[in-house]
């Protein structure tokens, strides 16, 4: 472990010395390089510095910690002196309000008990016929040899499983409106937490009217769905998860007000949609820049499914199916970076810190550390089939979370992709346009800036 020597001392609430890292520029810090390059940034420091890097971002200071065993204090061992960072707060909180991501205390422990039963896995289990619909009816609109943005048909998919298995509905022809004003608010809100200058959101400027618009829209959208279903004569019918939403009650008799229903109802929404569709989109870029791992998976499917639709009894059979899935979320996970503001002092690595540090760790930075993987830079999926995954240290490959704030959908999510990968990859193959700019950009999730823009062939 790459840990500096210098302890770090409490004196009347301040760190008197700090772990090793850059300067920057004054006041600002190294704000200005990581809001054009964040992930890149994250990256540098690590090999630079170490495992524990001050990094002074507009006269505050953050730890980015890259070593399995200082992940692990924060996310499991330590996790009570920690909230949701504010940056999370700053940039989720006009979408999320108080959903599950980022509310605290023991109204996150009551929010998260009334939700948990939504998500076991019988109930889960049940949504897989509606999976694979949907990915199939997405499908049957492609021609062979055209040309579409897959990131944004597989925006389009998962809308369709999200409002289905989430409100046991449609939103025909706003998959694109949804899109829009998700992907608007997320670089809206990330770009005013990142930047060192701050603009009130009441100055009436285009972003932040704009801000309000799709707010707007999506506020409209979600609480319309809940009124129509509590205008039914007969709710009771459905069993989706608005409906178990709906109908939880706590220990003390109490359900949740409108209000906590928009919240979570929007959190799971922004969940089940957002991040399985960008897993999507960055699967079917790997497979195409790796012919021979598309082919291997090709076979599989072939072997095991014979043109059939899956089923969620088929995926233990498809173990290279998931070694695909979890090398995608190992090179391009949707959650990249987590962030933690301790609320009581704590201690790590030989240093103490006060109260309100925040702390960063980055799945990018440690999903790609040599390390804990071979090669670690390229697609290759076959590095699972081994049980790697039970072999890495906590807090080496987390690209859900760990500890009490783990992911309540990762299974749901886990599923939703291998159902969808497998329904679409049994009938097509895809291929990056040349010239094609493929970034990821680094919002609230790991997004391709651009896009991606493929050729759809149909396999015969």
């Amino acid at each position: 472990m790459q840990i500096s020597e210098n302890a770090a001392v409490i004196g009347s609430g301040n760190v008197t010395r700090w772990p090793p890292g850059p300067a920057g520029l004054p006041v600002i810090g190294v704000a200005l390089t990581f809001l054009r390059d964040p992930l890149r940034t994250l990256e540098s420091l690590a090999r630079e510095y170490g495992d524990i890097v001050r990094l002074r971002v507009a006269n505050q200071s953050r730890i980015l910690l890259s070593h399995p065993d200082l992940i692990e204090q924060i996310t499991v061992i330590q996790q009570a002196k920690f909230h949701k960072s504010t940056i999370t707060k700053a940039v989720t909180g006009r979408l999320l309000g108080q959903g599950l991501l980022i509310s605290e205390g023991d109204f996150w422990r009551r929010q998260r008990r009334l939700a948990q039963p939504a998500f076991q896995r019988t109930r889960i289990n049940s949504y897989a016929g509606t999976m694979v619909e949907c990915a199939e009816a997405r499908a049957a609109n492609w021609r062979d040899g055209e040309v579409r943005d897959i990131a944004q048909e597989m925006m389009s998919l998962t809308l369709d499983i999200a409002v289905r298995t989430l409100f046991g509905t449609r939103l025909p022809g706003e998959s694109e409106k949804v899109g829009d004003a998700l992907g608007f608010l997320m670089r809206y809100s990330i770009r005013k937490a990142r930047s060192p200058i701050s603009v009130p959101a009441t100055w009436p400027t285009p972003n932040n009217k704009r801000a309000v618009r799709e707010t707007e829209f999506l506020d409209s959208m979600i609480y319309g769905i809940i009124d129509e279903r509590k205008a039914e004569v007969d709710p009771s019918k459905h069993n989706d998860l608005l409906a178990m939403l709906m109908n939880a009650m706590d220990e003390d008799g109490s359900q949740m007000t409108p209000k906590q229903l928009r919240d979570e109802a929007m959190t799971l929404f922004l969940a089940g949609h957002e991040t399985t569709a960008i897993t999507l989109a960055w699967t079917w870029y790997l497979l195409s820049e790796n012919p021979a791992a598309a082919e291997r998976l090709f076979a599989e499917l072939r072997e095991v499914l014979g043109g059939r639709a899956p089923d969620v009894n088929d995926l233990v059979r498809l173990p290279y199916l998931l070694a695909v899935v979890n090398e995608v979320l190992r090179l391009y996970p949707a959650a990249y970076i987590l962030a933690r503001t301790s609320i009581a002092p704590f201690g790590i690595a030989g240093y103490e810190f006060p109260e309100n540090t925040t702390v960063l760790m980055s799945q990018w930075v440690m999903h790609r550390d040599k390390r804990y993987f071979d090669d670690p830079q390229t697609f290759r999926p076959e590095r699972w089939l081994d049980g790697l995954e039970d072999r890495l240290p906590r807090g080496v490959y987390f690209p859900f979370g760990d500890g009490p704030r783990r992911c309540i959908g990762q299974n749901f999510a886990l599923m939703e992709t291998a159902l969808a990968a497998a329904t679409v990859a049994q009938k097509f193959s895809f291929k990056l346009v040349p010239g094609h700019p493929v970034v990821p950009e680094p919002l609230v999730t790991l997004r391709p800036k651009h896009g991606i823009r493929m050729e759809i062939h149909k396999r015969v």
